[in-house]
């Protein structure tokens, strides 16, 4: 029955703690949309990618500027400039966005305390769902790891029920 009650806790917990935060998500979509664009444009200015992707301007030209200073995007100003992928896309991977964006808390922390993983209290005692999320963020990293932005336009290009 223990078994049952934990499994029970971590689906819950999962369904409702929300694992991304919207900035990563919208940094995840614009770096595909990017990335799908024909390169022999050039730049795509942040009107574009935010009329496109319905997202709003102001805040996803900041979450741009954030991947552009980490060297995943380049960035120019000016009537010609916008943004573009300053790296090759099969080595940007989703793990590279998310913790440019949110850091590496999802990874790090535990999932009922606000303080890092086994750190409870100075006796290192874990929480009632360690065993478990510990499995599920191992997932996590692994699926995040092994998606690429190319991998990933690939599949919206060929299927169309692929949103982003």
């Amino acid at each position: 029955m223990e078994g049952d009650i934990k499994s029970g806790l971590t689906k819950y917990l999962l369904k409702y703690i929300k694992m991304l935060s919207s900035s990563s998500k919208y940094g995840i979509r614009a770096v595909i949309y990017i990335a799908s664009q024909p390169v022999n444009n050039g730049k795509i200015g942040i009107k574009k990618i935010s009329e496109a992707l319905d997202l709003p301007t102001p805040f996803l030209a900041k979450i741009l500027q954030l991947l552009a200073r980490q060297k995943i995007l380049s960035s120019s100003k000016g009537p010609h400039g916008g943004f573009s992928l300053l790296r090759d896309p099969k080595k940007i991977t989703l793990l590279d966005i998310i913790t440019t964006i949110d850091g590496n808390d999802i990874f790090d922390s535990c999932i009922i305390h606000n303080m890092p993983c086994i750190c409870v209290d100075e006796k290192k005692l874990m929480c009632p769902v360690h065993e478990d999320y510990v499995k599920v963020r191992k997932g996590l990293v692994r699926l995040f790891t092994n998606k690429t932005i190319y991998s990933l336009v690939k599949s919206a290009s060929r299927e169309d029920k692929v949103y982003i």
